[in-house]
């Protein structure tokens, strides 16, 4: 096990690097991965991390010190511990989790869990990392096999929406820089927006078969070459009064209505 303590160490700085930009994310084709439980869900879906990265005090974490001990058996090439000061740099977050993992970003094709090809999701411009995360952790929780971003949409491996996920870039097939009006053209089955001048609820639309649901910025909403390729649009009833849903809720709220559809055809 090696340990670093300053910050001219040349594996240091690249985790600083992976940490603060896409550009170098998209060009070493590595990420960074924080918290034993993202690790944990990349460890079972598409096996070891090329390095973990573990502070001074992360063997005082019950959780931390079960999954080095499980990892461990398995031989990891390289662990790496940092001065508590290094970690919090490294760290996404402001309460640093203890233990981070450098990996490889997955080809989408390693993506090996049986998703359903006919439901999938489709994201123009949304812009926080967290709301990107948690719209594919619905998705993924729902049973959606595909999610396409729009250019101008967060870095999808950037590790707050990695943390925001929790686990859902390894269950879902990610499709970064996608013409979405043209995705949306070519699926075989409904193409749903969610916009807030739609005369049509959520609830009264049939959701039971081939469906790919299109949400837009947090604040512009929807492009019009987009919209124009949509085949519905529906509203989300909101009775409390309030203007709109977050964009992340009401993915999930769509997602899951689709679930209960589909659960109620097959009783």
């Amino acid at each position: 096990m090696k340990s670093v303590t300053s910050r001219e160490n040349s594996f240091f700085k690249q985790l600083v690097k992976l940490t603060e930009s896409a550009v170098q994310r998209r060009a070493s084709k590595l990420t960074l991965l924080d918290g034993a439980h993202l690790i944990d869900a990349y460890h079972a879906a598409l096996g070891l991390p090329q390095s973990l990265i573990i502070s001074e005090s992360a063997d005082e974490d019950e959780e931390i010190k079960r999954l080095l001990a499980q990892l461990g058996t398995e031989q990891v090439v390289n662990v790496v511990t940092l001065s508590e000061a290094l970690f919090r740099e490294v760290s996404p977050v402001k309460t640093p989790s203890g233990i981070i993992a450098l990996i490889a970003i997955p080809a989408r094709d390693v993506i090996r869990v049986c998703r359903d090809e006919s439901f999938c999701v489709l994201l123009e411009a949304i812009q926080d990392p967290g709301n990107l995360g948690s719209i594919l952790r619905s998705a993924a929780a729902a049973g959606a096999g595909d999610a396409y971003l729009s250019t101008g949409c967060a870095d999808a491996w950037s590790p707050k929406a990695l943390r925001a996920a929790m686990g859902a870039h390894f269950q879902l097939r990610i499709h970064e820089q996608s013409d979405l009006a043209k995705v949306a053209q070519g699926f075989n089955g409904k193409v749903i927006a969610t916009t807030l001048q739609a005369k049509t609820s959520l609830y009264q639309t049939r959701l039971t078969g081939p469906v790919a649901f299109v949400f837009g910025n947090e604040g512009m909403g929807l492009s019009e070459t987009v919209l124009q390729a949509v085949s519905e649009q529906v509203a989300i009833p909101m009775p409390g009064g309030m203007e709109s849903l977050n964009a992340a809720a009401a993915a999930a709220v769509c997602f899951f209505e689709r679930v209960r559809q589909n659960a109620s055809t097959t009783k």
